[in-house]
């Protein structure tokens, strides 16, 4: 069958790859090019754990003082916040015990073995040797910090993933790049990350094309539905049809989502990075500064810090508040390190209201497909996500339930 994979950064990619291994005729389309949003800027870790969504019980009491607090991970744009105010409501709806066992449990599925996923998208390609298997750690400053976070920490427990608590001078025994900065430390097993995100999806995109595929740089403007049903896209190089088209297009895919009767409530969720070019120090494994919700991330040449959340639409610049945050955590955490040069990125993740991604059919037909939502883990979960996208292309019924997924589960609202 001819398809269309609308988005070429990790999750697209995903989806474009198994489409053609299973031998159909598979067309990206990508407004920039492969990995030109957050499958760039990311933080590189395969967070196979991260089943703890944001919205946790206690955080509408706990949020105006985080937004108040220049040293907390959560950021809001003023200006922006009447639009917000809708989605907010609804977001901080699902902050219920349920809902993060009912989070936990999907997403489990979706990407608890991320790593090995990862390795079997990119066997024989060059984008293999980005893969590491390494611990994915968090530090805590005090014992009372960990402490904080028990409920995250048990509900992973509970789950059956596989943690280690260790001191902080113990950890110093296995990498001292942050001295005494940590109290507490939990190493993450069975985790893994990517030693450039950038890199690793233009080599998948590279390697896509160079096994048949076509990917063409064009900006989609418009759907044609008849009938509920998705028939074509108005693009800037003309009209194009395909027996299937698959949506992967991150933050911008609310427009084109709600057309096609998807009418989950969305907004941007900014994240930012810093990067520490050439670094004096260089840690061994990704870490989780648990102050600051951000990652200490080993890449090639470069620590990226990468973190944060901010609420502020798709439209405005970039703030300098983040930044600054993360300036300030790194020199406190490392103020030995020197570095050649210092990169800013900001990036937007679309985040649904019940931070669900959405995957599967949009309508009966299956004429069209969503593959976007994944918020702060579309490198973790986009391996499998694209093979379940192939799976229900090619008939298949995938070994996973969908059910929290399902882009018509909000047809009728």
């Amino acid at each position: 069958m001819k398809v269309i994979v609308v988005g070429a950064g990790i999750v697209g990619l995903s989806c474009a790859i198994w489409l053609q291994r299973d031998g159909h005729d598979v067309t990206i389309v990508d407004r920039a090019g492969p990995a030109s949003g957050t499958s760039h800027g990311n933080a590189g870790v395969l967070a196979a754990g991260a089943i703890i969504p944001v919205t946790v019980p206690g955080l509408l009491r706990k949020a105006p003082a985080m937004v108040l607090n220049r040293d907390a991970p959560l950021f809001l744009k003023w200006s922006y916040l009447p639009k917000l105010l809708p989605f907010l409501a609804k977001y901080l709806s699902h902050a219920t015990d349920a809902h993060v066992d009912r989070y936990g449990t999907a997403m489990g599925a979706l990407m608890h073995d991320t790593l090995d996923q990862h390795r079997q998208l990119a066997a024989q390609s060059p984008a293999a040797r980005f893969i590491h298997d390494d611990d994915y750690c968090f530090g805590y400053a005090t014992r009372a910090s960990y402490e904080a976070d028990a409920y995250g920490w048990n509900k992973r427990k509970a789950a059956g993933y596989d943690f280690e608590v260790i001191s902080g001078a113990e950890y110093d025994t296995r990498d001292p790049s942050f001295g005494p900065a940590f109290h507490t430390v939990v190493a993450c097993k069975n985790h893994g990350r990517i030693a450039d995100p950038g890199a690793y999806v233009k080599a998948l995109a590279d390697h896509f094309v160079d096994q048949g595929g076509a990917l063409q740089i064009v900006e989609v403007q418009d759907v044609d539905v008849e009938g509920g049903v998705i028939s074509g896209l108005q693009t800037s190089a003309g009209p194009m049809i395909a027996d299937h088209i698959v949506f992967a297009m991150g933050p911008w895919s609310k427009e084109i989502a709600h057309k096609l009767g998807v009418t989950v409530p969305f907004e941007s969720e900014r994240g930012y990075h810093l990067e520490f070019i050439n670094p004096s120090v260089m840690p061994k494994a990704p870490m989780m500064v648990a102050s600051g919700k951000f990652v200490l991330t080993p890449m090639e040449g470069r620590l990226r810090a990468a973190g944060v959340i901010e609420f502020g639409g798709l439209e405005t610049d970039a703030s300098r508040a983040p930044l600054e945050m993360l300036r300030r955590q790194v020199a406190q955490i490392l103020p030995d390190m020197t570095c050649d040069d210092v990169v800013e990125w900001m990036g937007h993740r679309l985040a649904p209201a019940d931070s669900l991604p959405l995957i599967g059919a949009n309508d009966k037909s299956g004429k069209s497909y969503s593959a976007f939502g994944h918020q702060h883990v579309g490198l973790t979960g986009g391996p499998k996500t694209g093979r379940i996208i192939a799976d229900l292309i090619g008939g298949r019924k995938p070994n996973i339930d969908l059910g929290a997924f399902d882009p018509r589960k909000y047809a009728a609202r």
